[in-house]
């Protein structure tokens, strides 16, 4: 696949005026329209890329391939092809929920391309099903709601939207996200989901070895405050900052926090460089 295909496959967007780029991976579904309330931040002083993974958005759904994406490292070798086509390097890689995940998968293989992560909800395992390990769910009620995806798809995204979004008090948070789930292709949806919700990547995210911020959400029903620190135990050099902001998805609930605890990480970091640069 050629770099051109590689940008059309996953809708690929740069915007902004900096030299040093800054990716953004959405979470399941959902797509790149999710940053819109973050991304104009960075704009001044970044390249920013913004992608969808194949079947959300506006993908192509005809590169979608259920071997290469029965696992999450399917998607990780996407998010290098896009750096690979559009030649970065030391880029900065933000994730959001499962992008998260993928973000660390992706900078595991090619730690070349990036610079630093920032986390966003991360997990590294959903499930409960170990001991000394909180994720959020049991097994047999995602096997539940998989199965309910297949019934009753639309019942499906309006009984999952408000349990991710949070913010009872802001129902047109978890309209956005109810129409964004109803607009992946239904092939696509349960194999994502279950690549996501059933995976157990605890044992890669210690080979991480870039820095990486982490951003916790305060009552984040999909992801518990016990596996966002399991993440940063797990994360070398990693800093981890509990937001003000409640349920899953900041970047559309409360954007101006995201926005400015991202840009505190970014100035302490470059302050850091600066001084090793010095000594």
């Amino acid at each position: 696949m050629d770099n051109q295909q590689i940008l059309i496959r996953n809708n690929v967007k740069v915007t902004g005026c900096g030299s040093k780029a800054l990716i953004f991976a959405h979470g399941f579904g959902c797509d790149q329209n999710m940053w819109r309330l973050v991304v104009p931040s960075f704009e001044e002083k970044y390249k920013v890329v913004l992608f969808d993974f194949v079947g959300s958005g506006k993908s192509d759904i005809q590169a979608y391939d259920p071997f290469s994406y029965q696992d999450l490292n399917g998607y990780a070798q996407d998010v290098l092809d896009i750096c690979s086509a559009l030649e970065l390097e030391s880029a900065i890689l933000v994730g959001h929920s499962v992008g998260a995940t993928i973000s660390m998968l992706a900078s595991i293989q090619r730690p070349e391309y990036f610079d630093r992560l920032v986390l966003i909800g991360p997990s590294a395992c959903y499930l409960n099903d170990f001991p000394d390990y909180i994720g959020g769910f049991e097994r047999e009620d995602l096997i539940a709601l998989f199965d309910m995806m297949d019934r009753n798809f639309q019942g499906w995204a309006s009984y999952l939207a408000p349990v991710i979004m949070g913010n009872t008090d802001r129902p047109e948070l978890s309209e956005e996200l109810k129409l964004s789930f109803c607009t992946i292709d239904p092939k696509v949806a349960r194999p994502f989901a279950e690549a996501t919700f059933l995976s157990d990547y605890r044992k890669e995210i210690s080979k991480v070895g870039v820095p990486s911020l982490i951003l916790q959400c305060s009552e984040d029903l999909i992801v518990p405050l016990e596996a966002g620190a399991y993440v940063h135990e797990q994360l070398k050099g990693s800093e981890f900052r509990l937001m003000d902001a409640t349920g899953h998805c900041p970047h559309l609930s409360h954007p101006d926090e995201t926005i400015r605890l991202i840009s505190d990480y970014f100035t302490s970091m470059d302050s850091i460089q600066e001084r090793e640069q010095h000594t």
